[in-house]
């Protein structure tokens, strides 16, 4: 088998029972599911989101229609046809990934080593991966990071784009992976034509296999033989530098989640964001089609059948009418007025319902304007707020299977056992406060609540412990320069004389 089955709830081992009934072979097995994989609805809403959030959205391929000569829809060559993208969508991700991951989040523990050998590991760079991959999880329902070694042995993490992964989850709740299978494709040359190559990867607890697909079937890859998931150089008993290969206990790969369902945000949307890009086109080509502003009524000219009129009516915008009491011919014209305060309101509902469904907020919302108390700024951020708790609630627990990797690399590299001691991983929410109110609240606070409380709700704070730190040092320099007899008098004696 190519990895070790669990129990009947499994999802694989499920389908490998049923397809031992046919003799399908493992290798037949992993092809199947790579096709059902490309072309299922999950892998297409992941691609879909990040094409709109790229701002290729469907707006873009749609062409202006009118009523032909035979009643029927067709192309308008004649007439504006301004494709115009408003993409509120990005806004709305934007928010949502910069509101929970903005701004550094705090590793607390009892441990300070542990605490500065996590702070070396998850430091900016990891910090900005972490916010790709939120990206991923906030289009795709879910975003994937891959730990491993670089060439200097450093442990790093990387990111998976979610539409090359495909998972083989170990339980119905998607909390623990068999394995997983990693879709690709290279750019190469084939002599001198250019060719792009597709390759497949297949991660167990017992390495990593590696194909590349031809036809829908794959072929082990000669050029990336299979291998453990990393080696590390050691000396032989002989004093000779060899490789030796090592697997994870684990499947090595990070889920973060939205939400439990592994919803994404396009499917909240998508239909308000293409009413929003329809109405900004068809407002702007209103506005450019000057010759429509007006149709021509043609009095005492022959009428014609009903599909030539709308169409005549549509390209030319006239209009032919018989006078029956034999007057000599004439020419009106019917204004036809673009109101733009109906687009506007159009647009205004449009785009409050896609904040409303995304659960972002209104940055000009009228609540902020003037002296805006911390009651109001919360009000604006719930819906937002609600979004990130669930979250967070996923993300805690991707951090728990992501310290596991560090704590098996600290132990493994000599520099302590640490995969007992708790630690705390808080997200600091990037919310528009009330700085004025909220030290006034930290001011009341002293003399009620410990000082290290206080500084954890200052807004001014970013690290805690050098705060404190540093507030220490200011207080021993206050007692150094304070006068002796002040000192002695305190203590209840009077001061020694200095020989």
């Amino acid at each position: 088998m190519l990895w070790e089955y669990g129990s009947e709830t499994r999802r694989i081992n499920a389908i490998v029972n049923a397809a031992a009934k046919t003799r399908m072979n493992d290798l037949r097995f992993l092809e199947k599911e790579i096709e059902k994989w490309k072309n299922s609805p999950i892998r297409r809403d992941m691609m879909v989101a990040e094409r709109y959030y790229q701002g290729d959205q469907d707006i873009l391929y749609r062409a202006r229609m009118v009523i032909g000569k035979d009643g029927k829809l067709e192309v308008a060559k004649n007439l504006p046809d301004h494709r115009i993208v408003d993409n509120q969508y990005q806004k709305a991700v934007d928010q949502k990934k910069n509101y929970l991951l903005s701004k550094p989040f705090t590793i607390t523990s009892k441990n300070k080593q542990y605490t500065e050998a996590l702070k070396f590991i998850l430091d900016k760079k990891f910090m900005r991966t972490l916010k790709h991959v939120c990206g991923d999880s906030i289009n795709g329902g879910i975003g994937y990071l891959y730990p491993y070694y670089n060439d200097e042995g450093i442990l790093c993490f990387k990111r998976f784009r979610n539409d090359e992964i495909l998972p083989f989850w170990a339980d119905e709740e998607h909390t623990e992976l068999d394995g997983f299978g990693r879709l690709y494709l290279l750019d190469g040359y084939e002599g001198e034509t250019e060719k792009t190559y597709e390759f497949f990867e297949l991660y167990s607890k017992n390495g990593i296999e590696r194909y590349q697909v031809e036809g829908g079937h794959l072929i082990p890859d000669i050029l990336h033989p299979s291998d453990s998931h990393y080696r590390i150089e050691n000396v032989d008993s002989n004093g000779k530098r060899v490789e030796v290969a090592y697997n994870w206990n684990r499947v090595p790969l990070v889920a973060f989640k939205r939400n439990t369902k592994e919803i994404p945000l396009i499917k909240c949307c998508k239909s308000l964001q293409d009413g929003i890009n329809l109405m900004v086109s068809t407002f702007e080509n209103n506005m450019c089609e000057d010759s429509r502003n007006s149709i021509l009524v043609l009095v005492n000219y022959d009428g014609t059948n009903l599909g030539e009129f709308r169409h005549n009516l549509m390209q030319y915008g006239a209009v032919k009418v018989r006078n029956t009491e034999g007057n000599g011919g004439d020419v009106k014209a019917l204004t036809v007025e673009v109101h733009a305060e109906n687009y506007k309101a159009i647009l205004e509902v449009l785009k409050q319902a896609l904040i409303e469904n995304c659960k972002s907020y209104d940055t000009k919302d009228n609540r902020l304007t003037g002296d805006a108390n911390q009651m109001h700024l919360q009000s604006i951020y719930q819906d937002i707020e609600l979004d990130a708790q669930e979250m967070e609630t996923e993300y805690q627990a991707a951090f728990e299977d992501l310290l596991w990797f560090i704590d098996q690399h600290l132990a493994n590299t000599g520099k302590g056992d640490f995969e007992k001691v708790e630690v705390e991983i808080t997200f600091n929410r990037n919310i528009l406060v009330n700085e004025t109110e909220l030290i006034q609240n930290c001011n009341s606070s002293v003399g009620i609540l410990p000082m290290k409380v206080i500084l954890e709700k200052h807004p001014w704070i970013k690290d805690v412990e050098e705060t404190m730190k540093l507030l220490e040092e200011e207080e021993q320099k206050k007692l150094e320069m304070t006068d002796p007899y002040e000192t002695a008098f305190e203590q209840g004696g009077e001061p020694e004389d200095e020989e």
